[in-house]
């Protein structure tokens, strides 16, 4: 992921540098196993533990000779451990995929909980936004045409507990992609023992796959990249609503806009929902990883590497922008302007069109077929449609016109906008619980 959208924290996760660190880290607990097994010498692993992780440079220069990067990785740490010997016992009985995999299932584990801390604070902030705003009276809407009232808090509410899902199928997928494997070459640990195997996953906190060849099955970790294009959708489903709202001819929310800030360089009037977009723009990127890294699940016989130049690019791209995704929603979420007033001007904007649903069983309850109550009611819709005139005035004449009589006190009833939400306090009440 390029510098622009890469924030520093899970950036380091996925550096050169850290890969190497925790490749030494994997390296030198399988010593320890082995040395506690008494299968190498026991004063081999003090020395290889004290050597400084090999720097990204060095490696690179190596394997520009060697096309290997994990034997340019263990040639460039030896010529760091003193004394030089000890490191011939380094990745004794392993195959490079036992160092990578192994090293990989940390890496995607610690930039997990980068990522469901960040989870966890949208969630937050969704859950006290939709609270503040469960009597904020709105138009609902369907197809993008008014439907009937609402309030925005219900609509934030449903991103909400959208979110807080999301976020526990990521914890589920920690679960999927934290699983190891040192097994040997075709992982029959015809050259190490499980114990070995058994020994590392406890100290990383991962477990051992339950069998694998040369390489850990991908299913874990498509699972994983499919979750994060989840997160990312649902970011880009808060933001698009976003972005209607802050369209022109609707103006009921507002992105946070700076002191300094400018919206176009030709139109100074302009605010425009950028941070919106980015958010819809870079979800794609996340969605875009799930095929080149569910396509790593088939490999030739017991593993070729054609999933490795892909989950190269594919693990650090979905993670990186994911993470920028959660921190960026978070803050158009907690900096976002909501227009209560201009909110209730659209409501009313059709003339009380959006009463007709309930129009329609009032006036069945008084007798009148369907069919009969549904022209008579579409009649009037159409006409203030046309017109502009006032819904109940058209449905008025319509109904004089037509020989029928309304109750005009219990309209005014039923047409009231409270009068649709009033069912929806269990919403906010479980909505309080999420946590």
């Amino acid at each position: 992921m390029i510098e622009r959208y890469t924030l520093p924290e899970i950036g380091r996760v996925f550096s050169d540098a850290h890969k190497y660190e925790l490749w030494c880290r994997v390296e030198t607990l399988v010593m320890e196993a082995h040395a506690a097994a008494g299968t190498i010498p026991a004063d081999s692993v003090e020395p290889v533990r004290q050597a400084p992780p090999p720097t990204p440079e060095r490696v690179a220069e190596i394997e520009a000779v060697t096309q290997h990067d994990v034997i340019a990785f263990l040639t460039a740490w030896a010529d760091n451990t003193e004394p030089r010997e000890a490191a011939k016992w380094v990745h004794f009985g392993m195959t490079s995929s036992d160092l990578l995999d192994t090293a990989l299932a940390a890496q995607l584990v610690e930039a997990t909980d980068i990522l469901l801390a960040k989870a966890d604070a949208l969630v937050a902030a969704l859950r006290d936004h939709a609270l503040a705003h469960k009597d904020t009276l709105r138009v609902g809407r369907t197809h993008g045409i008014h439907g009937e009232p609402d309030v925005w808090g219900h609509r934030v509410a449903d991103f909400a507990f959208g979110m807080a899902r999301s976020r526990d199928r990521l914890r589920r997928a920690r679960e999927a992609v934290g699983v190891m494997a040192i097994s040997g070459p075709v992982g029959t640990y015809s050259n190490i023992d499980p114990e070995v195997e058994a020994y590392v996953a406890e100290k990383l906190g991962l477990r051992p796959a339950d069998v694998s060849t040369q390489v850990v099955l991908r299913d874990g970790i498509s699972e994983w990249v499919s979750s994060l294009a989840i997160i990312a959708t649902v970011c880009e489903a808060i933001a698009l609503e976003v972005r209607h709202g802050q369209r022109t001819e609707v103006r009921e929310l507002w992105e946070p806009f700076g002191k300094g800030q400018k919206g176009s360089s030709a139109m100074p009037h302009k605010k425009n929902p950028i941070m919106s977009e980015r958010i819809c723009g870079m979800a794609r990127n996340v969605r875009a990883q799930i095929v080149p890294v569910m396509e790593g699940i088939p490999l030739w016989h017991e593993r070729d590497i054609s999933h490795s130049s892909t989950e190269r690019i594919s693990l650090p791209d979905a993670a990186i922008a994911t993470d920028y995704l959660l921190n960026l929603t978070t803050k158009l979420v907690t900096g976002l302007v909501v227009d209560a007033d201009r909110m209730r001007a659209n409501l009313d904007s059709t003339h009380g069109l959006i009463y007709s649903s309930t129009v329609v069983s009032e006036l069945i309850e008084t007798g009148m077929s369907r069919e009969d109550v549904y022209a008579l009611v579409q009649t009037a819709a159409m006409r203030t449609w046309d017109s502009g005139a006032p819904f109940r005035e058209t449905l008025r004449e319509e109904a004089a016109a037509r020989g029928a009589t309304l109750d005009e006190a219990r309209l005014d009833e039923v047409c009231r906008p409270e009068r649709f939400v009033r069912r929806l306090s269990g919403v906010f009440e479980r909505l309080e619980k999420l946590a």
